[in-house]
């Protein structure tokens, strides 16, 4: 059964709350792909969700046995879920649904009741917001019932349309879906959006692409949780219906009905503990049921769309052994349940205080790095704590903030110190909500001269297929008598992580005693969109045994028009007397079918040509066709003289055969007296 619809105004002011970048999560090898694992973490929703909170201890409805009396105390609980009708017939049991990714292009959908519906003007005008994919127009099993979306079954099914983004964590509902090809678009009744990462619950008499307003996605057993030993437990409520009902109440938005003596929407049914005495989950012996079972006496049941009574809602997958499921939920009636408290909502948390920070090592020698904590009283709430932090010295410095992750009590953060000759105390501080705690940090005398460490940009043209590699190279100013150790890491900027490039983090990573560089690589892919040129950073973090002279490095993906040239910054210790060498490197994007030449000089900066280094000048310089770099050394002179680092650049000029992407670098001298 389908409800009447309640009207309300929307506007496009929602879509701008949902344009922000997020980081990208890790999403299937292919998408889009109907029924995929979905990508972590889960729960899909926050831990203090609707859907995920534990109800163990939530009171019983003083009418709970009317409820139960007019559902039929011996009604017998049903699996809506499971594979094909028949093999290989299009039609099935339960909800598949979509996985794509943030790059999917977007569709508008004319909807029956625009005006309840996500995705449309004030004007009840349809806009791209979507992702609907290609595949569903002709292919069975995207939209519950299994016919494509081509086929006009609307009058025979609900025929919802689920979509997830698996990078963005955005969940998209359709209600009685519909492709038109005489129009060429789709038709639908109702839409709406979620986001995940959220609890954006519909206002007060909204509706969704369910009757309660409530998503379907997060209340649907799933094969990949159910199945998987790895998975101990399903961790949220599940979505059931009952033949008529009567209003709502929280978390449902919306009625669809007003039978006298039914539930609500939104009501909560609970499997109990013990039935005379024994557990009906241990009715069955069928692991994956029993599974189910706990699920249900530990978040329970959902009241969500009139339907069949007692019928709770899966996924479509046809690994499901019906031939199991039905025989074990027979062993449940009506009776086994009880009913929560309408509209119960667990007890607000306390909220969080902060309780201390602290470092680790606490004294730490110069020019090495600590790690500092910061904890708090109580978990934090939705969304995280953002705890302020500052240090009052200039022997060492902190992040402006650490955030200490939803459901977490406390969170890590560096701390990076100066190489210094003399023992230096200063105050670590964080604050948060109010409250300012404080501890000592003391940086000791540098053990040794400390090189520093630095990261240089790569471009690196795309592709129109495949994969290409772009590799970064950290390097040391001076080889160290001991080991050096970083964390590195990818970050998006204007590309997006599993769409333009792979993510990539690696810890505990080495440039022995005695070596300068080490290489990093992230696998770039090609393809064949007219594009802007877009960029991620390569970070480091975490340093050990060097100071940080340079510790991000972007990474450009160049539209394929042609080779672009760029050049690193380099740095170096100056020695005590005599020369050392600063060698850059010129690199091409990609190989070029003929040479190409350009133009490098030296220019001061704080550095200054004939006392720190040797001023050098070159014309036609040329990378011939095939090769991919050149090398530029700049002489620089060694003294014993006590200064602050020091500056100059390299800088290309004249190009021919290629542009410019990085026409100039920073030559650092470190002061190592």
């Amino acid at each position: 059964m389908r409800r009447s619809f309640k009207h309300f105004v929307l506007t496009l002011g929602l879509s701008c709350m949902f344009a922000g970048a997020v980081q990208a999560q890790e999403c299937p090898q292919q998408v889009p792909v109907q029924g995929a694992p979905v990508p972590g973490p889960l729960p899909v929703f926050p831990a203090d969700n609707w859907w995920n909170v534990d109800i163990s201890s939530a009171p019983v409805d003083t009418g709970s046995a009317s409820y139960i009396s007019y559902i039929g105390s011996t009604r017998r609980p049903h699996p809506d879920f499971g594979g094909e009708e028949s093999p290989g017939s299009t039609a099935i049991y339960g909800f598949p649904y979509v996985i794509v990714n943030g790059s999917q292009p977007k569709q508008a959908v004319t909807f029956e009741y625009w005006d309840e519906s996500d995705g449309v003007d004030s004007t009840g005008k349809s806009v791209p917001f979507y992702p609907i994919p290609t595949q569903a127009i002709t292919q069975p099993h995207w939209i519950e019932g299994g016919a494509a979306g081509n086929v006009d079954q609307r009058g025979e099914s609900d025929r919802h349309l689920l979509i997830i983004d698996c990078t963005n964590r955005y969940l998209y509902e359709l209600y009685n879906v519909y492709y038109s090809s005489s129009q060429s678009k789709w038709l639908a009744g109702s839409g709406a959006f979620f986001d995940m990462k959220r609890n954006n619950r519909r206002p007060e008499g909204w509706t969704s692409a369910d009757a309660s307003g409530l998503a379907i996605f997060p209340g649907l057993i799933r094969y990949d949780e159910a199945a998987n030993s790895a998975v101990p437990e399903i961790n949220h409520a599940l979505r059931v219906t009952v033949r008529a009902t009567n209003g709502y109440v929280f978390p449902a938005s919306h009625r669809a009905g007003s039978t006298a003596g039914a539930l609500p929407l939104g009501a909560r049914l609970r499997l109990k503990r013990s039935v005379n005495g024994v557990d009906p989950a241990l009715r069955t012996s069928d692991p994956i049921s029993r599974k189910i079972f706990r699920a249900m006496q530990k978040y329970g049941l959902i009241v969500a769309d009139n339907g069949s009574d007692m019928y709770i809602s899966g996924t479509f997958d046809v690994r499901w052994n019906n031939s199991v499921l039905n025989p074990a939920f027979s062993t449940l009636s009506a009776s086994d349940f009880e009913v929560v408290q309408l509209g119960w909502k667990p007890p607000a948390a306390t909220a969080p205080t902060l309780s201390s920070v602290s470092a680790s090592p606490n004294p730490v020698t110069g020019g090495r790095s600590a790690t500092g904590t910061v904890t708090l009283s109580a978990v934090a709430p939705t969304g995280g704590a953002i705890v302020a932090l500052a240090s009052a010295s200039s022997a060492f410095s902190v992040p402006a903030s650490v955030t200490v992750a939803q459901g977490a009590r406390s969170a890590s953060f560096p701390i990076t110190t100066a190489a210094t000759s003399t023992a230096t105390t200063g105050t670590l501080s964080a604050t948060y909500a109010g409250v300012r705690q404080t501890t000592a940090f003391t940086v000791n005398p540098s053990s040794q001269s400390l090189p520093s460490l630095s990261i240089g940009n790569v471009a690196i043209g795309e592709g129109n297929s495949g994969t290409r590699t772009a590799t970064f190279t950290v390097r040391l100013s001076a080889p160290s008598a001991s080991n050096v150790t970083y964390t590195i890491a990818t970050a998006n900027n204007s590309a997006a992580a599993g769409t333009d490039y792979v993510a990539r983090s690696l810890g505990g990573q080495t440039i022995t005693a005695g070596q300068t560089t080490r290489t990093f690589t992230v696998t770039v892919n090609g393809d064949t969109s007219r594009e802007s040129n877009e960029s991620f950073y390569v970070r480091l973090s975490s340093v050990s045994g060097a100071t940080v002279a340079a510790g991000q490095a972007t990474g450009v993906i160049l539209n394929d028009d042609g080779p672009t040239l760029s050049i690193g910054d380099v740095s170096v210790s100056e020695g005590n007397s005599g020369t050392k060498l600063a060698t850059f490197t010129v690199r091409l994007s990609q190989a070029s079918s003929s040479n190409v030449t350009y133009s490098i000089a030296t220019r001061n900066g704080s550095a200054a040509a004939g006392s720190d280094y040797v001023a050098r000048s070159l014309t036609g310089q040329t990378i011939t066709a095939g090769q991919t770099s050149r090398t530029f050394a700049v002489t620089i002179n060694g003294d014993q003289a006590r200064e602050n680092n020091e500056t100059f650049l390299v800088s290309l000029s004249a190009p021919r055969g290629a542009t410019v992407f990085d026409s100039q670098a920073q030559g650092l001298i470190t002061n190592d007296d």
